[in-house]
C-alpha cells in the first residue's frame, strides 16, 4: 500500500504569521495534530504540530504573540505520494515525527499521520483471508 492510499488530501494550511492559538483553535476544530505552514513570500513549507504549540505553551510563552513561523518542526521530513506505507512509517520513526507532509513536485498534495498507516494496516488486514491452523 502506498501513501497516495492512506493520505488525506483534506490539509490544513496557514500561514506563518498566524498566533499558535489561531492554528491550535483551526486544529481542533478540525480534530487534526497538525498544520501546513506555506509562506507565499518564501515558497516554503513547513509544518506546525501539537507537540510544537505544547513546548511553546509549556515554555510559558505567549499562544497569542507567538506566530507559527517561529515554532514550526524543525528538519521536515516530505513523504512523496509513491512511498509505500512503510517507506513512511520509517521515516516517522528515525525523526521522531507523528506526520509527514506529502508533497508532488513542488506541490503539497496531502498529510499522513501515523494514525492513517495504522488504519491502512488494520485495513490491509481485514481483507486478508484467515489462516486455518490444521494439526
Amino acid at each position: 500500500m502506498l501513501v497516495r492510499d492512506g493520505m488525506s488530501t483534506i490539509i490544513l494550511t496557514i500561514g506563518p504569521t498566524h498566533t499558535l492559538r489561531t492554528a491550535a483553535r483551526r486544529m481542533a476544530a478540525r480534530h487534526i495534530g497538525a498544520a501546513v505552514v506555506i509562506d507565499p513570500d518564501t515558497s516554503g513549507i513547513g509544518i506546525l504540530t501539537e507537540r510544537d504549540i505544547l513546548i511553546s505553551l509549556g515554555s510559558g510563552q505567549d499562544p497569542d504573540r507567538e506566530i507559527a513561523g517561529d515554532h514550526l518542526t524543525s528538519n521536515v521530513v516530505f513523504a512523496a505520494p509513491q512511498w509505500t506505507l512503510s517507506d513512511a512509517a520509517a521515516a516517522m520513526t528515525r525523526g521522531n515525527f507523528r506526520h509527514l507532509v506529502v508533497v508532488d513536485g513542488d506541490d503539497v498534495v496531502g498529510i499522513i499521520s501515523v494514525r492513517d498507516i495504522v488504519r491502512c494496516a488494520l485495513r490491509q488486514r481485514e481483507r486478508e483471508p484467515a489462516t486455518v491452523l490444521v494439526g
